[in-house]
């Protein structure tokens, strides 16, 4: 385990470096982050404008989801993206030869090669933003203390359908449109489920689990969520994070290299 911890701050410490060239694009990336920001204020301001509210939710508590929603944005663009979206490259291009010669686990190196310091605003807005609710409603640290664990399994349970959509390119090769349609999907997340009828919220939390990534952390730190969902989000995160891994040992199984 001290090993891995070792690579991966190598990983980053590189990466980062790297990165950090070209620092003009972090401004890029915050002004960027900051429209996309108002842009969902705006649209979830014309719900509430007229006095309309989600059922149970209050202007403040919806922009507690939202701000959760941006915190997974700026996970996604730090760690998912840089990593998750080359592995269609590595197969394309071969390079997926060396990483399965190297003495550590190939999932570890595709999943934490690469970190991008260019989704640090949306984590930085986006807790802002829940930090700033949060204290309207009167929250305290226990209650954003709580909201830590569901938020952790939601980053969990995203990273590994992210991970597995990835393998399937070792038989369809370009599948980029799939993770563009993934990354659709997880946008219903920007709004409590309540905010969708009842077929929409079923297909949201069992079969895209949506619900669990956005909604979910928002009830734990409202302190109104039921134990028996931050139980499941966990059953849900570890049996996606199992599947990922079996699921690419069973896709490596047709890797035929690029000298095949």
């Amino acid at each position: 385990m001290q090993r891995y911890f070792k690579i991966l701050m190598l990983f980053w410490e590189t990466a980062i470096a790297a990165e950090l060239e070209y620092r003009i694009n972090f401004l890029i990336s915050a002004i960027t982050s900051l429209g996309s920001l108002i842009g969902s204020i705006f649209s979830l301001f014309l719900f509430y404008r007229t006095g309309y509210s989600f059922e149970g939710w209050s202007w403040e508590e919806a922009l507690v989801v939202l701000g959760i929603f941006t915190i997974l944005q700026g996970f996604s663009t730090t760690i998912l993206v840089p990593n998750l979206n080359r592995i269609v490259t590595h197969v394309q291009d071969g390079t997926l030869d060396f990483v399965l010669l190297k003495p550590l686990s190939s999932q570890f190196w595709l999943s934490t090669r690469m970190v991008s310091p260019w989704g640090t605003p949306d984590l930085i807005f986006g807790c802002s933003m829940v930090a700033y609710q949060g204290s309207k409603l009167g929250l305290t640290w226990k209650d954003y203390l709580a909201s830590l664990l569901p938020l952790s399994f939601g980053m969990m349970s995203l990273y590994s359908l992210w991970f597995i959509l990835g393998a399937t390119s070792i038989w369809f090769v370009k599948i980029y449109n799939v993770t563009e349609v993934l990354q659709g999907l997880l946008e219903a997340g920007r709004y409590p489920m309540v905010a969708y009828p009842m077929a929409y919220r079923f297909f949201f939390t069992f079969i895209i689990p949506v619900a669990f990534l956005t909604t979910i952390p928002a009830e734990s730190i409202l302190g109104r969520n039921n134990i028996s969902w931050v139980v499941g989000s966990g059953f849900l995160a570890l049996g996606l994070l199992f599947i990922s891994a079996r699921f690419w040992q069973f896709a490596l199984k047709f890797y035929t290299s690029a000298s095949s």
